[in-house]
């Protein structure tokens, strides 16, 4: 069900863990906000500049993970489990405290994250969520790779994905997810995962550093190297919609609409968000009408009329 007003945590939440990529210890407090000020990560290792907003416009890199970077070139890196866990716990305002440059990979997933959040509370506060409902189709292709986002007539956010890897194991595995009615504890707790061929190349890079079968699924050419195997049948593509999903809230909004993909990631999501958000004749930017109760004293029933976009 889509919210009306804006929501917060009640209680702050903290997380602990090591970080996929530079292999650091990490910690993070997330902090009430206020209306309007979205999501909001503070270096406090650092003791000014360290302010980085979590919007697409900060977004310096979207390789194997999304980084963000504020004017002064201080950075928080590998955001999109963490923004997907406030997608789903339907945060909207929070102040991220971080001791790193990396928030913590945790277990792969975003579920960790969404039952802390959950644990913390909810509060509901006194202005309205605006959405971003499509109007007409606006469509991206790099190569083979694609993404388009259309009007759907159910008001909710839905995710149509598919990979498309030469690897048996993966293959090409699809999903079609809706964020207002599906059941996501499958998306939550799906992990990211690597091909084992790749991860020597990976590291040379300088990259997952802090990498294990204990926060990734590793997949070799004819089976999962972890030893308890998958999670879900479709846990590979439920783990790019879970990245998708985090990568949206960039935006600053919850699209209303029907996102298609095609063998996509973090670089093509963000350079999709920018292009529909300068497409400006594409969207509409909506609240929700209040839920109206009436009490009719006659029958003695009380009549509720749904909110609408």
């Amino acid at each position: 069900m889509l919210k009306i007003y804006q929501q917060t945590i009640k209680n702050k939440v903290t997380f602990e863990g090591i970080g996929l990529h530079t292999g650091k210890e990490s910690k993070i407090n997330i902090i009430p906000g206020t209306e309007d000020q979205g999501i909001i990560f503070k270096r406090i290792d650092l003791e000014k500049d360290n302010i980085v907003v979590a919007s697409y416009d900060n977004v310096s890199s979207a390789i194997l993970c999304t980084t963000l970077k504020n004017k002064k070139g201080v950075k928080v890196s590998t955001v999109e489990h963490l923004l997907a866990a406030l997608y789903v716990a339907e945060i909207d305002n929070v102040t991220i405290e971080i001791n790193s440059d990396e928030v913590p990979i945790m277990d792969g997933s975003a579920k960790k994250f969404v039952d802390g959040i959950k644990k913390a509370g909810l509060k509901k506060l006194s202005k309205k969520r605006k959405y971003l409902k499509i109007l007409d189709k606006v469509e991206l292709i790099d190569g083979k790779r694609k993404i388009f986002v259309e009007p759907n007539t159910t008001s909710s956010f839905e995710v149509n994905f598919q990979l498309n890897y030469k690897n048996k194991i993966i293959g090409n595995q699809k999903n079609l997810v809706n964020f207002q009615t599906d059941q996501l504890d499958d998306i939550c707790q799906s992990r990211t995962f690597c091909l084992f061929e790749d991860i020597e190349k990976i590291k040379k890079n300088g990259l997952a550093k802090g990498g294990s079968l204990e926060n990734a699924v590793v997949v070799g050419n004819d089976k999962i190297l972890n030893k308890d195997g998958l999670r879900n049948k479709n846990e590979f593509v439920n783990h790019k919609i879970l990245d998708l999903a985090g990568d949206f809230m960039l935006s600053g909004y919850r699209v209303l609409g029907k996102i298609s993909c095609f063998h996509g990631g973090h670089e093509l999501t963000n350079s999709f968000i920018k292009k529909l958000i300068s497409s400006e004749k594409s969207f509409l930017l909506t609240e929700l009408k209040d839920i109206i109760i009436s009490e009719n004293i006659a029958s003695n029933r009380t009549i509720r009329l749904a909110a609408s976009a």
